[in-house]
């Protein structure tokens, strides 16, 4: 471990020695006006950095529009240029020469316009092309209103949802999924329902990158997605409502509202949303049991399932941040979440002898409240240090309180006939306190540093408490009931540098991880007390190189370890009840699995990236499925042993007309995946899955979407599960004098996202087929407001537009 931190602070100690001088910067400014040239005071102006949208400085025009810079040459930068009532402008302003003063006329055109003076278009498109991510403005996409994030992300560029909800990259499990740059610290299990009950309005962007640099948690072998909530910037009172209601066999209704005060000094802001949906899910499943080491059946299980969900959720985002100078900014921000689903489930299962002859009949009736509580505070801190140097830091506190209750009430009808009654109460909280601080350094014109520590503590209490009836009493089921105490704690330090040559940029990372954890189950009467820890480090290195060939080719590579440490609560090896005769287990003999991932990327302008990807995976995460003598099938996960992936993907965004702009991704891979269950097995598939967006211009306000994604067979190592994909249209019209939109959507047209697939587990195989409430026919209706500023009397029929207000994204 001391080698390993001695390494990583020689690695900083040799980069700073090296590249130590003067910060050679020019002064920038910008003069902001309206179509008819009149200076536009009051406008907010931002630098960010570009490689990762970190605001640097911010400036408000004065009386003439005008707003001045230090720039820091030789740093890609870009502004952004905000006014109420205005679109918004995007600007790259990371070539201008050193110690010279530049200066710039912008005009912002009003909302209601099109930006024809200017460099780049106000409407951001849907899909950004990038060389080491691709970015999905939500709002661009009609059809994400009345959406949650997760139907969201299964539709992005490379991303996949199973059907539990287990987020895939480029054909790889094991995402990171960040919300503002922070990890949630959640299951994955849980992660998709929080995102299953999080309306999309909430979302700026989502970031995707394969292959992240060294700041960011080494976790995630397929990549990261951030998710950027909205923040309205603006400067005065604006903000927006948004309401949203879909009808499929069952309702859907989203809600939110938001609202921003930004001054000089201080900014204040608040966001709510709901959502009330109702869903259900059709799960059909037939088991043929086998004799053991033979292929001769046994048994058939014909199972039927339908299943209904009330879903009722609630978010609250508020905060603020104080400006204490031009250099200095202290913010907090505070969130909550609250969301209750209750379900019913009816369930009709026959038993069946290999020639087909019923041999009994199983009924069951079942009913389940599950609540999810999160509160999470987040104070935060930006210093910048003279020219080139910034300090920033981070502490949150993140609390979960997720409550589940079950009952299941079992007919069961051989030649006689019975009942059984089996009640579960599934408490659990998490407690998260992390704290984190990076230090940004610009070293001479043409290098920079980047450095930083980050800690977090993780504390679970999980409790699983079953009782099975007894006439009229509930007993104890003790082989079930479980008490799991974990607490796990991982410090980190990264350092990296970026070099520009001339046509060449190249950059590089190290990051230091240290994992320990301590686990606890609780005995009871039937079971002891069982102790288990483990400590582990690693070092993790990330490598970015791009070479511009001339202006419309570059070419790039990326090469990154990563780590996936297993979810605490599946380390925990009680057994949650699914079904009569599917349980589900945790495995405290889980270890972490590390992931090598390579890339080779060739763009051409900004139309086309085609990358070639190639990933190894040791003790690769999987999951796995038991069986037992009783018929009962386990699902569990643990550490199979190897997968390889090797793949190449093509992304685009074009117009084939002025009205008609399409953007699309193709990802084709091939991955090998070699394990051991109840014996050694193997596995290849090529696979292929696709996104297409097409977004039509219709003018006079009316615009047109038709977006769809398509996936081909899948495969592990257990299950493999058919084909499937969507296609859904929408369009949408301005109204209110360009402050509101009205919106239409269907999804799903064809009523083609089901999922089908077979597992195979010993002694046993599966069919299955599930369909949930995904063709939804849904209106929504978004109205922006605020409060305009004046500026000089000289205007036209454009004066009433002053008042709406741009949101930035």
């Amino acid at each position: 471990m001391k080698q390993r931190l001695t390494c990583l602070l020689m690695f900083c100690f040799i980069v700073i020695k090296s590249e130590a001088q003067e910060t050679k910067t020019s002064q920038f400014s910008i003069t902001v006006s309206t179509n008819e040239k009149n200076p536009l005071p009051g406008a907010t102006v931002e630098l960010h950095r570009s490689a990762d949208s970190v605001l640097l400085k911010t400036a408000i025009t004065d009386a003439n529009g005008k707003a001045t810079f230090d720039f820091q040459a030789g740093i890609p930068q870009y502004l952004l240029i905000s006014a109420v009532g205005f679109m918004n402008q995007h600007i790259e302003v990371g070539d201008l020469p050193l110690n010279q003063q530049t200066e710039k006329l912008v005009t912002l055109q009003p909302a209601a316009g099109l930006l024809a003076q200017v460099t780049v278009t106000g409407k951001k498109p849907f899909i950004q092309l990038m060389p080491d991510k691709t970015i999905v403005n939500v709002d661009a996409g009609i059809t994400n209103s009345g959406a949650s994030v997760l139907e969201v992300l299964e539709k992005s560029p490379g991303v996949t949802v199973d059907k539990d909800g287990n987020i895939s990259l480029k054909g790889k499990q094991n995402v990171l999924i960040l919300i503002d740059g922070k990890p949630t610290y959640l299951p994955a299990t849980e992660i998709a329902q929080m995102l299953g009950g999080m309306n999309a309005s909430q979302i700026d962007q989502l970031e995707i990158m394969d292959n992240p640099p060294a700041k960011y948690d080494a976790s995630g072998n397929a990549g990261v997605i951030n998710l950027r909530t909205k923040k309205l910037k603006q400067r005065g009172f604006n903000g927006n409502i948004s309401s949203s209601y879909g009808q499929g066999h069952y309702y859907k209704n989203n809600n939110s509202f938001s609202l921003n005060y930004r001054q000089d000094k201080f900014n204040i802001f608040f966001t709510y949303s709901s959502a009330f949906n109702k869903g259900f899910t059709d799960l059909y499943a037939l088991r043929t049991y086998y004799e053991a080491n033979s292929v001769k059946p046994v048994a058939v299980l014909n199972q039927d399932t339908w299943l209904t969900s009330r879903l009722k959720n609630h978010t609250i985002r508020m905060g603020a941040d104080y400006y204490l100078g031009k250099s200095t900014t202290i913010g907090i921000a505070f969130t909550g979440i609250r969301m209750n689903r209750n379900g019913t489930g009816d369930a009709a299962s026959s038993w069946l002898s290999p020639a087909g002859i019923t041999d009994s009949l199983v009924t069951t009736n079942s009913s389940s409240l599950n609540t999810f509580k999160n509160a999470g505070g987040n104070l935060n801190f930006r210093r910048e240090f003279g020219k080139g140097k910034e300090l920033t830091a981070d502490i949150d506190y993140l609390d979960y309180s997720i409550q589940g209750n079950q009952l299941f009430y079992n007919i069961v009808k051989t030649p006689t006939e019975y009942t059984e009654s089996v009640k579960g109460n599934l408490p659990s909280t998490i407690n998260i306190f992390s704290a984190k601080t990076d230090y940004h350094q610009q070293l001479g014109n043409t290098v920079t540093l980047d450095a930083g520590y980050k800690s977090s503590f993780v504390n679970t209490d999980n409790l699983a408490q079953y009782y099975l009836k007894d006439g009229n009493d509930w007993q104890t089921d003790f082989d079930k009931t479980n008490h799991f105490l974990y607490r796990e704690r991982i410090h980190a330090l990264y350092a990296s540098s970026e070099k520009k040559f001339k046509h060449i940029t190249v950059q590089g990372g190290l990051r230091y991880e240290y994992t320990g954890y301590k686990a606890e189950q609780k005995g009871n009467i039937q079971r002891k007390d069982s102790l288990f820890s483990r400590k582990y480090d690693g070092i993790f290195p990330t490598l970015f190189a791009q070479v511009k060939a001339d202006s419309n080719h570059s070419f790039s590579i990326t090469a990154g370890r990563r780590i996936d440490r297993p979810p605490y609560q599946k380390l925990n090896p009680f057994v949650f009840v699914i079904n009569k005769y599917t349980y589900q287990q945790g495995n405290p003999f889980f270890k972490p699995q590390y992931t090598w991932n390579f890339q080779f990327s060739h763009q051409f302008r900004q139309l086309f990236i085609t990358t070639l990807n190639y990933s190894v995976t040791t003790d690769y995460f999987s999951q796995i499925f038991l069986s037992l003598p009783d018929g009962i099938l386990i699902y569990t996960e643990g550490n199979l042993g190897r997968m390889r992936n090797v793949g190449i993907s093509v992304s685009s965004q074009f117009n084939i007309a002025d009205w008609w702009s399409v953007s699309a991704q193709g990802n084709l891979y091939n991955k090998k995946i070699e394990g051991v269950v109840w014996n050694e097995r193997q596995t290849a598939l090529t696979q292929f899955n696709m996104n297409l967006n097409n977004q039509f211009r219709l003018g006079k306000g009316w615009s047109a979407e038709i977006s769809g994604f398509f996936v081909t067979k899948e495969q592990e190592l257990q299950e493999i599960t058919d084909p499937t994909g969507q296609v859904t249209a929408g369009i949408a019209k301005q109204v209110l004098k360009n402050k509101g939109s009205l919106r239409l959507t269907l999804r799903d047209i064809f009523y083609t996202q089901a999922m089908k697939g077979d597992t195979d587990f010993e002694q046993a195989f599966e069919y299955f087929k599930l369909t949930r409430d995904t063709r939804v026919l849904t209106f929504a209706f978004s109205y922006r407001f605020g409060k305009s500023f004046k500026v000089p009397s000289k205007r036209s029929g454009a004066t009433e537009e002053v008042e709406r207000v741009g949101t930035g994204g």
